[in-house]
């Protein structure tokens, strides 16, 4: 029997953070090639256009050295609430829709809710997928406090 249902993974995180720094995060293509991706991999972000409809392509290199170039496009842009971006390759299309939400003056949630076409192949790369996304959020939580540190001068 052939899946129907889309296949949803939505990863959140709480981080002792205001929202306005883990929208920045991701706003900032020099601060997010700095973090994004699971664990091993590095960027290289060749478009960044955040605006509503603008592309997004990055170069992605695992650490056996192999490359995996993204490409995304824009959809809304709710600063600094809300983005989604569809993503279209290369192993695997989705939506996403990135949630920040301020819990209080310096704690925020982040959420991040993926939508794949039904199909076999992305039914079994739910587990990995959101086992990587929980790598994602390790590495932006580091980031975040690798700058707090940075900016603390005795």
């Amino acid at each position: 029997m052939p899946i129907q249902d889309p296949v949803e993974i939505v990863s959140s995180r709480v981080f002792a953070f205001h929202r306005d720094e883990l929208f920045s995060a991701f706003s900032d293509p020099e601060r997010l090639a700095e973090w994004w991706g699971p664990d091993g991999f590095t960027n290289v972000i060749h478009d960044f256009e955040f605006r509503p409809g603008g592309t997004w392509r990055v170069t992605m290199t695992a650490s056996n050295e192999t490359d995996f170039l993204n490409h995304s496009t824009f959809g809304d842009i709710v600063e600094p609430e809300h983005v989604t971006y569809t993503h279209h390759g290369p192993v695997h299309e989705f939506d996403m829709d990135m949630r920040f939400e301020a819990v209080s003056d310096h704690i925020s949630r982040l959420t991040w809710r993926m939508m794949m076409e039904p199909s076999e192949e992305t039914a079994a790369l739910a587990k990995f997928i959101a086992l990587a996304n929980e790598q994602n959020f390790d590495r932006l939580e580091a980031h975040l406090q690798t700058r707090a540190e940075g900016s603390v001068r005795p």
